[in-house]
């Protein structure tokens, strides 16, 4: 069974755009289309395998960089530790810029608070004048 497509098909079934599919060709996450004499280029289930892998990983907030680092191991670790201990790294380091951020954002909150609280001070004693 020939289980070629075309890239208007590839692009169907995985829900991206044709350059979608090339940005990611040439930045090596997904492996070029073979090209025929007829200069079409024709992908693989595998093709569309990774892309729905890369769909995946995208929605748990990796980047493209950390997905490029991950990615392979999905296809050549059948038990999935590999990849999935990989994942769980990036993600831990994803949490801990979170909670900084978090952090950072609610010392601003306090800071902000000080800083509304002093001008009303000084506006009220300026009406009591």
């Amino acid at each position: 069974m020939d289980d070629r497509m075309r890239i208007g098909d590839l692009t169907e079934r995985a829900g991206v755009t044709p350059r979608t599919i090339r940005y990611y060709e040439s930045i090596g996450l997904l492996p070029p289309g073979e090209r025929e004499g007829n200069g079409h280029h024709y992908y693989t289930e595998y093709t569309l395998d990774r892309l729905r892998k890369i769909d995946q990983l995208k929605k748990l907030g990796l980047s493209l960089e950390e997905i490029g680092e991950v990615i392979d191991l999905y296809f050549t670790d059948p038990s999935g530790v590999q990849p999935k201990t990989k994942v769980v790294a990036i993600l831990r380091k994803h949490l801990a810029e979170a909670q900084q951020k978090i952090g950072a954002l609610e010392q601003f909150c306090v800071d902000l608070q000080a800083t509304i609280d002093r001008f009303e001070r000084w506006l009220e004693d300026k009406d009591q004048v």
